[in-house]
């Protein structure tokens, strides 16, 4: 493990990175977002699929 090439090269990445604007970030949250709910939603009907399937434990 060589220490100082890591850290130039972390240096060097951080640099480059930059704030981003509020439209970037927006989107990003956005698309985040959907896809949170959408697992939650899947979640959400195995739960009930798995509730009404006769034979299995409900919750």
């Amino acid at each position: 493990m060589d220490v100082p090439y890591d850290l130039t090269s972390y240096v060097r990445v951080l640099k480059l990175a930059s704030t981003p604007s509020w439209e970037e970030f927006s989107q990003i949250a956005k698309i985040a977002g959907a896809g949170i709910v959408l697992v939650g939603l899947l979640g959400f009907i195995i739960f009930a699929v798995m509730t009404f399937v006769p034979g299995s434990k409900p919750v």
